[in-house]
């Protein structure tokens, strides 16, 4: 079993930073692309960011205030939210797509909460 387990939520202030972290613990080969994806409350959850095993990342949008970064050795995703807005105020998910037994499988975190004041 895979387990993603997120941390670094909280209330912040407008303006104000965040580092969420997901580590993938249990059972399994390899982990091929690890992301962050948000679900503000009415919304569909949407992808924010993407890391390849190879340190590649790519961004839903031009956002220069969030950065995604991974450490392999680790199992371990990392966002970096900067100068946060009450908008980015959501519940932030951990994806993973893992490699077991050279099938990929797709994993989810429980959701960490961000809320952003004004």
């Amino acid at each position: 079993q895979v387990q993603l387990v997120e941390s670094g939520g909280g209330l912040v202030q407008s303006g104000g930073s965040l580092r969420l972290s997901c580590a993938a613990s249990g059972s399994f080969d390899s982990i091929n692309t690890m992301d962050w994806y948000r679900q503000a409350p009415g919304k569909q959850r949407e992808l924010v960011a993407t890391a390849t095993n190879e340190g590649r990342t790519t961004y839903a949008e031009p956002v220069n205030r969030f950065t995604i970064s991974r450490d392999n050795a680790k199992n371990t995703v990392y966002l970096q939210a900067n100068s946060l807005a009450p908008e980015d105020t959501a519940v932030y998910y951990c994806h993973a797509n893992v490699v077991i037994r050279r099938r990929e499988y797709s994993y989810w975190g429980q959701g960490t909460q961000v809320t952003v004041s004004s």
